[in-house]
């Protein structure tokens, strides 16, 4: 009897007190999943469902076909970027081969042509006979029975000015390439006296005949340069010579009306050349 007595204590307790086998993880896992799956199939079959399903599934659809484009766009552009820098050697090597020369240029392009050599190789000439003319101009208002130290100075000052435009000259003929060809100095004039206008308005007319001289021949050059099609040789000549001749013409111009308003009268040119000698 004693022994029958926990088996049928163990009978008489409630259903809620009894022992309960434990679930494995393996079995909780398990009935979650089926849980889950079974809400979606629910919300799936209800109303409007299968619609959004649908259009979930385009839009990922969409996202794919975006992604998988940029995708390729972006390796045909790495492709691009890699191809260009060997593009661009070919085409420099090809186009613009280095001399194998040494008599030949390095430096010369090809818009920087023959004509364009012998244009500047003129204008240099231009300049320094420009440049000797103010130098003998120079010599004789420096003489003892003359002497006009203002106005020798001032013809100085051009000789020297035009010498210098003949150097930058020829420093661009470097530059680009070319060769310097100096060529023959026709002599100047020693005397510059005139009966009816005297020295001074004489040489300062002569001076603006020769400065306006030189700028034909600078616009001459600049044409010769636009033929090219030599957009370096254009500036150079704008930026460093057209503009300094514009503005010695209006110098020159405004002496010879000063000039031309005193008359030839020695003590009239006198304080002319005092003026200038103070300018100097």
């Amino acid at each position: 009897a004693s022994s029958l007595l926990p088996e049928a204590r163990s009978n008489r307790d409630p259903p809620s007190r009894r022992a309960r086998p434990r679930r494995s993880l393996f079995e909780r896992t398990h009935r979650a999943r089926t849980l889950d799956m079974a809400a979606l199939a629910a919300s799936f079959f209800a109303p409007g469902a299968a619609a959004l399903a649908r259009e979930k599934t385009t839009a990922h659809a969409r996202r794919s076909t975006k992604n998988s484009t940029a995708t390729r766009a972006a390796v045909k552009s790495d492709e691009t970027a890699i191809s260009k820098p060997f593009e661009a050697l070919v085409e420099a090597t090809s186009t613009h081969p280095v001399a194998a020369a040494r008599s030949e240029s390095f430096a010369r392009t090809p818009h920087y042509k023959a004509a364009c050599e012998r244009a500047v190789n003129e204008q240099i000439n231009i300049e320094y006979n420009v440049s000797y003319i103010y130098h003998a101009m120079y010599a004789y208002f420096a003489r003892d029975n003359v002497y006009l130290p203002g106005i020798a100075k001032h013809f100085l000052r051009e000789s020297l000015e035009e010498r210098g435009h003949a150097e930058l000259l020829m420093n661009y003929q470097i530059m680009r390439g070319g060769r310097v060809e100096l060529q023959a100095l026709m002599p100047p004039q020693v005397e510059y006296d005139h009966p009816e206008k005297g020295d001074a308005l004489y040489a300062f007319e002569l001076s603006l005949s020769l400065e306006k001289l030189n700028n034909d021949r600078l616009l001459s050059l600049h044409a010769v340069a636009a033929e090219c099609d030599d957009a370096n040789m254009q500036d150079f000549i704008e930026g460093e010579l057209l503009a300094d001749q514009v503005k010695s013409i209006q110098e020159i111009s405004e002496m010879v009306a000063q000039l031309r308003r005193m008359g030839n009268k020695g003590d009239a040119v006198w304080h002319f050349d005092q003026a200038l000698l103070d300018k100097a």
